[in-house]
């Protein structure tokens, strides 16, 4: 499997199944997509914001909720092999991406593995061992929260560098070595990850550093 990243952006996720699993898929999208959940019962969880319908569809019946809702992404997170083999198959026919999440290790044409995550927005980080061991996902999730530490503020310094630098006509080569300089920068990252006061003096430094290293103005 090759790791993408997608925008659910005003798109609607389908799951099926209102256990642990499927309240977890829910959320997860939540942050983006319209969720739609459906299950006969609900665990006493949150879903996110989900919307949640009381239905118990038997497997020929999923192909209509699939037309209605015209889904990006069908969850099947059921505790019934049957329904989920019926998801899985209506969403292929429809061209819908699926993951099926009683499933693990080998998967099946468009296929989605909902990897673990670590978040320093705008930084986003995926873990996935192809469904073989979730533990060791979830113990490389915790051990990478301490070092993207900071990383969001260095996406943004970033950012905002290139911008500086275009517009003091720096060519772009030396655009990439500077802003690799300051990405490299222990000064910076410990700037960023202490939130010390002096921390765009800091950033400033390394830049005019750079600068006039390249003969450019500073």
């Amino acid at each position: 499997m090759i790791p993408l990243l997608h925008d659910f952006t005003d798109a609607t996720v389908l799951v099926f199944g209102g256990g642990p699993v499927g309240a977890r898929k829910a959320r997860r999208f939540a942050r983006e997509a319209r969720v739609i959940v459906v299950s006969p019962d609900y665990t006493d969880r949150e879903f996110g914001g989900a919307e949640l319908v009381r239905a118990a569809p038997a497997p020929e019946d999923i192909a209509g909720w699939l037309e209605r809702a015209t889904p990006a992404l069908v969850v099947a997170a059921t505790d019934d092999e049957g329904i989920n083999e019926a998801v899985a198959d209506a969403a292929r026919e429809r061209g819908c991406l699926v993951n099926r999440a009683d499933r693990s290790g080998e998967r099946e044409p468009g296929s989605v593995v909902v990897p673990a995550t670590v978040r320093e927005e705008p930084v986003t980080v995926a873990i996935a061992t192809g469904g073989t061991a979730p533990a060791l996902s979830k113990y490389l999730r915790q051990e990478l929260e301490g070092t993207l530490s900071g990383a969001g503020d260095m996406a943004r310094v970033c950012a905002g560098l290139r911008e500086e630098l275009k517009r003091r006509d720096v060519s772009p080569d030396r655009r990439r070595e500077i802003v690799t300089a300051v990405v490299n920068s222990p000064s910076v990252w410990t700037a960023l990850r202490t939130g010390t006061s002096n921390c765009p003096q800091v950033i400033e430094d390394v830049l005019g550093e750079e600068l006039s290293a390249g003969g450019e103005q500073p």
